[in-house]
């Protein structure tokens, strides 16, 4: 049974402890398939419920949306999203047909002291609701995403002595998984460096559509460049990659281009390229693109930023990549995804500052473009990285913490 589409459900200020309404609209509000779950080791989850807490960003609610899947699939549960209406879990859960609480909380790191402030006065209001929350949901097990609204939920379930399991997609962990890592339960990571931040830590991978384990490799010539900054496109790439596009046609024979560049800057990201002198046959400039997985297949090499989730993508695909990470990520956390892509021997690094001069992204790509055999190299250590049963593993593992077990 699919998930129906849900609307969010708003608390402010003045309706943090009128939770009353909360049991009542269960029938209707949490409508997911609901049951006993399958056997675990010769033990049951009856009802299973799980609070989902936190996203913010992609890398955190779209994997944590795949595992909420997996646990209504596999375990027929029931399952609560706590989140943000700053965060894409304000659009994404409710599309998804999941239900969502909101609470109001903020950053804290690397923010002005008035916003921290802000933060710290609206955080034990926060907990306070989540605790609520907790009482009226019931759920046998947290699971704590990352992001704003994750601190608040995961803090009232250690409080209550609910058990908890943390999720964290970067390899560097953010602040919120940072200060309960070593009281949580269980915690699932991608990265090997983030375990040292959790108890009872593994290395499950981030949950990836299927389609990209599944991409078959391109011909081998004539070589083609797939770059892209994300859902909003990067400003640098738009910008840097016009002005050495003549040059870069001419050191690679063949070579096509295509340019995801966001809505925004679209008209002049088009408009440099054309202004460029590159052979128009050989690039293209898009603003978004539809189909991620059928991309992918068709690169040789992308070039992108390192969040998480492009990072998880790109090993399922064993795809080489040349990362570039945002600077301003918080804790630099692109930056520890990249470098672990790199010790794996799966990426190159540029840092923004090299891109200053347009000549270090052509001589960084001429040599890779050039040698399929390196591109070879590094597909194979992508592959290495990947996880293809990640949100079975995630899910399988809260409904042994929530039945007791899980925590070795």
């Amino acid at each position: 049974m699919t998930p129906r589409a849900c609307a969010p459900l708003q608390l402010g200020h003045t309706d943090l402890l009128r939770w009353g309404s909360l049991r009542s609209m269960r029938a209707d509000r949490f409508a997911l398939p609901r049951g006993t779950s399958q056997a675990l080791k010769g033990d049951s989850v009856p009802h299973l419920r799980v609070l989902i807490a936190g996203g913010g960003t992609g890398g955190h609610i779209i994997p944590a949306l795949a595992v909420a899947r997996e646990l209504v699939s596999r375990f027929q549960a029931e399952v609560l999203f706590v989140g943000t209406a700053r965060g894409m879990e304000s659009r994404l859960v409710p599309t998804a047909g999941f239900p969502l609480m909101l609470i109001r909380v903020g950053p804290l790191n690397r923010v002005s002291l008035a916003t921290r402030l802000r933060t710290l006065s609206d955080l034990p209001r926060s907990i306070i609701a989540c605790r609520q929350m907790i009482h009226e949901f019931q759920p046998q097990v947290v699971f704590g995403v990352g992001g704003y609204a994750s601190g608040p939920a995961m803090a009232a379930a250690l409080l209550l002595k609910v058990p908890t399991m943390a999720f964290e997609p970067n390899a560097m962990p953010g602040l919120a998984n940072r200060l309960i890592g070593k009281r949580v339960q269980a915690a699932a990571v991608n990265f090997p460096a983030a375990t040292r931040w959790f108890r009872h830590a593994e290395v499950t991978g981030i949950p990836v559509r299927s389609e990209f384990f599944s991409i078959d490799s391109p011909p081998l010539s004539p070589p083609h460049l797939l770059v892209f900054g994300g859902s909003q496109g990067a400003r640098l790439f738009n910008q840097t990659l016009p002005q050495i596009a003549a040059a870069l046609f001419k050191a690679v024979p063949g070579l096509t281009l295509l340019h995801q560049c966001g809505a925004q800057h679209f008209e002049s990201t088009r408009a440099a390229f054309e202004q460029s002198g590159a052979d128009p046959a050989r690039w293209q400039v898009l603003p978004f693109l539809d189909d991620m997985p059928a991309r992918f297949a068709q690169a040789h090499l992308v070039m992108a930023r390192s969040g998480a989730s492009t990072v998880a993508e790109l090993a399922a695909a064993a795809k080489p990549s040349l990362l570039i990470p945002f600077a301003a990520a918080a804790d630099n956390h692109q930056l520890r995804n990249a470098e672990s892509m790199v010790s794996a021997g799966a990426a190159i690094l540029l840092q923004e500052e090299a891109l200053a001069t347009p000549d270090n992204l052509l001589q960084t790509l001429i040599p890779l473009l050039t040698s399929p055999q390196t591109l070879a190299t590094m597909s194979r250590a992508a592959a290495t990285q990947a996880h293809l049963d990640a949100a079975e593993r995630i899910a399988t593992r809260l409904a042994q913490i929530a039945s007791g077990q899980g925590t070795a």
